[in-house]
């Protein structure tokens, strides 16, 4: 009998390790991904593909860049999603996070489709978002008020904006929205309405998007920089990555998904770029 018992026990207690041990390798294979809502349709399609290969726990989150980098910082999350380079951030320590480029967006102006106006000019736009602009009329278009919708402080998307075309001019107060899919929402139910948001968000209903001195904004012309407005897609770790972090930042990277998701879904390949943009935003030709 005390044999028994004995026996018991100790499947029990294997039983039990063995339970902790799947427990450990779960929390191992957990992600949490948050902040840029640019690159988190690409992010959150990327991680499906890898879990189902994987048996992984990916989580993603939008937030915005800001909340990305912040996050990533304190170490509450694995990866921060950002438009923008981590110093270029206020309040954080770009010296201790570790840049992985994943993609690059391109970022368009785009209109209520009920908008006739199809081109204009960078320096138009830059006087419509500092309000000097104010009727679709004084562009050729029909008499028409010009409703601006701003994306929010601490979006990598505006500062893209305000770095590529506000050139340190003063934007308009207007009203303001937490993410791409918000302000395409809005633009596509406002008349006269204009915002940017970037091409991975271009499909939508009710809204088309504006030529810039005669350049359409399409991903071939963003990599060679005819297309000026675009910023990489970055993925930050708290130094550097290890165990399934590392795994899926290089899945990301790998061809699989730089030729299929990442072209499927309006976005450029970091490997088709046929230019570089520092940090303080001069781009330089790739040799």
């Amino acid at each position: 009998m005390k044999k028994k018992m004995i026996a018991v026990v100790t499947m029990l207690s294997l039983a039990a390790g063995l339970i902790s041990g799947c427990g450990n390798q779960n929390n191992d294979k957990k992600i949490t991904i948050v902040g840029s809502t640019a690159l988190q349709p690409l992010v959150e399609k990327a991680a499906d593909e890898f879990d189902s290969k994987h048996e992984g726990n990916i989580t993603v989150q939008g937030g915005g860049s800001g909340t990305g980098l912040s996050q990533v910082q304190e170490g509450a999350v694995q990866i921060g999603d950002s438009d923008v380079f981590a110093s270029q951030q206020s309040g954080i320590k770009a010296n201790q996070l570790v840049d992985h480029k994943v993609a690059v967006a391109g970022i368009a102006p785009i209109v209520n489709q009920g908008v006739t106006v199809k081109n204009i000019s960078m320096e138009q736009l830059r006087d419509i978002f500092t309000g000097k602009i104010t009727n679709w009329k004084q562009l050729g278009g029909k008499n028409q008020p010009i409703v601006v919708i701003n994306r929010s402080k601490g979006s990598g998307t505006r500062l893209t904006f305000e770095n590529d075309v506000m050139k340190g001019a003063e934007p308009m107060s207007a009203q303001e929205q937490e993410s791409n899919g918000t302000v395409q929402q809005i633009v596509s139910n406002t008349p006269g309405a204009i915002s940017y948001i970037s091409f991975s968000y271009l499909r939508s209903q009710g809204i088309k998007s504006l030529s810039i001195d005669g350049v359409k904004p399409t991903s071939e012309n963003v990599e060679t920089n005819k297309w000026k407005i675009w910023s990489y897609e970055h993925m930050y770790t708290k130094g550097k990555p290890t165990g399934e972090t590392k795994k899926f930042l290089e899945f990301m990277l790998s061809d699989k998904v730089q030729n299929s998701l990442v072209k499927e879904m309006k976005y450029i390949s970091i490997h088709d770029m046929q230019v570089e943009k520092t940090p303080e935003g001069q781009v330089i030709s790739k040799k």
